[in-house]
């Protein structure tokens, strides 16, 4: 077992403690199991679906609790255990963190889809997450991070995943049109990935005008702000004839029945975004045009291993035109300007050190 022998016995830590409460506190600095490692935070993404856990409308959240699921670290300390790759880990090796923690015996897992895991975890909703200092975790949910790789195009790994996994969900072949209802980080990613495989039409949508220049710097075809009261007149001129792939990366009830009114007959949906519980849907119009309606949850190991790639590649850099970085004793401020609309930009990364 090789050990830090400089660690602290106490850390700060941003905790969720009630809906929309966020405090700093002070914790034990947590201790790694058997197959586990320590890890000292580095970057740390906020994620959409933690904003709707701070409103207290997801259900996979209970405080109190350390959110934070998109992250990079650094070892500090060894449990035991392999990295992803099956390599050893050694204190000072840096790397991203694979959240979705799965049983690896169930029948989904047994598929091959352990983002279906029967007994699935995530770090961070299940367990204390990164908007830490220091955060334990298994040490086969490890990939190594590139030298080529800063700290935050690592912490961006996970919602590019997400992402990947929602592209290949949406059969996109680029020979019609791809809609993106949303132009936050996984709509923006969802972009990326699509403009990567193919130079066809996508059309992109958001309320804020700086996150469509971005979906036009990105890529995009088209970009419609959708909060105009001419938005569905000019998304029909935009889709004529409707889109053969709508992947709604916001999850309200009205993108979700949005994406339904704008799919061509005959095509398929992709709900990735998680923002309400619960929506009506025209079930009958959709039994009669035959669209298909396909949800999107995280990602296999291979979609995680296919974003870190394209993060190689390029295709998507943490540029501060749509990443801003703060301290982690200003998350709670951040959570509240995310939620108020004060903050537009599409990714907040705290910084724990």
């Amino acid at each position: 077992m090789s050990v830090h022998t400089h660690l602290p016995d106490i850390m700060q830590a941003l905790v969720w403690t009630a809906p929309e409460t966020m405090e700093m506190q002070t914790r034990s600095l947590p201790v790694p199991g058997e197959n586990e490692v320590l890890l000292e935070v580095a970057a740390v993404g906020v994620c959409g679906s933690e904003l709707s856990g701070y409103l207290g409308h997801n259900s996979l959240r209970v405080p109190p609790l350390i959110m934070g699921h998109e992250f990079s670290a650094r070892i500090v300390k060894v449990g035991g255990g392999e990295l992803a790759n099956g390599a050893a880990p050694a204190v000072g090796q840096r790397v991203v963190v694979n959240p979705l923690v799965a049983c690896g015996a169930c029948v989904s897992c047994a598929a091959g889809l352990p983002n279906l895991c029967l007994r699935r975890q995530v770090i961070g909703a299940h367990r204390a997450g990164a908007f830490a200092r220091y955060v334990a975790v298994p040490t086969a949910q490890c990939w190594l991070l590139s030298e080529h790789l800063s700290d935050a195009a690592g912490a961006l790994v996970e919602p590019l995943a997400c992402a990947v996994r929602a592209v290949r969900h949406a059969q996109w072949l680029g020979a019609e049109p791809l809609l993106i209802l949303g132009a936050g980080a996984i709509g923006l990613c969802c972009l990326a990935v699509a403009r990567a495989q193919s130079s066809g039409a996508i059309v992109i949508t958001d309320r804020v005008a700086e996150r469509l220049r971005l979906g036009v710097a990105w890529g995009a075809t088209v970009a419609i702000d959708g909060g105009a009261a001419d938005a569905q007149a000019h998304l029909r001129a935009a889709l004529p004839h409707g889109a053969i792939a709508v992947i709604d990366a916001v999850g309200a009830d009205i993108t979700r029945a949005l994406a339904l009114s704008l799919v061509r007959p005959g095509g398929r949906i992709v709900y990735i975004g998680l923002h309400n519980e619960t929506s009506p849907l025209a079930a009958n119009y959709l039994v009669r045009q035959e669209v298909a309606i396909q949800g999107s949850f995280a990602y296999t190991p291979d979609d995680f291993a296919y974003a870190i790639k394209l993060l190689e590649q390029g295709v998507v850099r943490p540029s501060p035109d749509w990443v801003e970085h703060r301290p982690l004793h200003d998350g709670a401020a951040a959570f509240a300007g995310l939620i108020n609309g004060e903050i537009t930009i599409p990714k907040i990364m705290l910084r724990p050190a």
